[in-house]
């Protein structure tokens, strides 16, 4: 139990932001762990961002979770930016310090890569070729964590060609930009398959992949979780192939942060599963 004078506040800022399932995880491991807490949504309109997070340390958080569209935005608002998250370009987790700075970090490559890993404990990010759509923020730090990993060659394909092309530019070797119209034939022998867009998430259109050139032992992968099974985690499935959901990268991104506030770095147990799969 922790100390009775101990009261840790945390939540996740965003707008809009109350559709995120954040506080049912974080409060779930508060009350396993018998802490003191409680972790909330915060609701900031992008003009007050910087407002937002000078009053962190003032009402006395720990830190915060950002969400859309705030990952980007807050870069230059706080203190100092970890390496990682520098590369990225993009937080998710702020950590107010001892002293009142605030610090920027991004656990969104780390929940990725741990999500790909509980799925298939074999799983090497040198095993083949990735093929990644989207160039947006999510794709940021997915194809960072790959490049960590150890991938080797990653085609990154983009309905607009100048995002996909400038993004390969600068994280240069291994990703390599893939025109759209292209998009089928850069599935050909790929190991992984990741799609980091919205295209297929609930009211959404489902994604415009063709997957014939797909290897059948190729591992695919959505970081989309409403709805837990995408339409091409549904025809990746229907074909064979090993699937893998957003939910995994969500519960994982979480535990680091969770660390960094709380103390504890906790487990992804069966009960908790249980309880975020019941508010879909």
């Amino acid at each position: 139990m922790a100390d009775d004078h101990t009261y840790t506040l945390a939540g996740v800022m965003g707008w809009p932001v109350a559709h995120s399932r954040s506080p049912v995880i974080h409060n779930h491991w508060i009350r396993q762990l018998g802490l003191r807490g409680a972790y909330v949504l915060l609701p900031v309109q992008p003009a007050q961002l910087e407002t937002a997070l000078r009053s962190l340390p003032v009402l006395g958080f720990a830190g915060c979770n950002l969400t859309i569209p705030h990952k980007v935005a807050a870069l230059p608002l706080v203190d100092r930016v970890e390496p990682l998250a520098q590369r990225i370009g993009a937080i998710n987790t702020i950590v107010v310090e001892p002293d009142g700075s605030l610090t920027g970090r991004n656990t969104d490559g780390f929940g990725y890569i741990q999500s790909l890993l509980d799925a298939r404990p074999d799983w090497r990010a040198d095993a083949g070729p990735v093929t990644v759509v989207g160039a947006g923020g999510a794709a940021r730090a997915v194809i960072v964590s790959l490049i960590e990993s150890g991938a080797r060659d990653i085609r990154l394909t983009n309905r607009s060609w100048a995002k996909a092309h400038d993004m390969a530019q600068e994280f240069g070797s291994p990703v390599h930009a893939v025109p759209w119209e292209d998009r089928h034939e850069a599935l050909a022998d790929v190991a992984l398959l990741v799609n980091t867009t919205n295209q297929g998430m609930q009211g959404e259109a489902a994604l415009d992949l063709a997957l014939d050139r797909l290897p059948a032992h190729a591992l695919v992968s959505d970081i989309i979780y409403v709805p837990m099974e995408t339409p091409l985690l549904a025809a990746a499935r229907q074909r064979g192939n090993a699937t893998v959901n957003g939910l995994g990268m969500l519960l994982n991104q979480a535990r680091p942060a969770f660390e960094a506030w709380f103390g504890v770095l906790p487990d992804i147990t069966p009960a908790l599963l249980s309880e975020v799969q019941a508010t879909f």
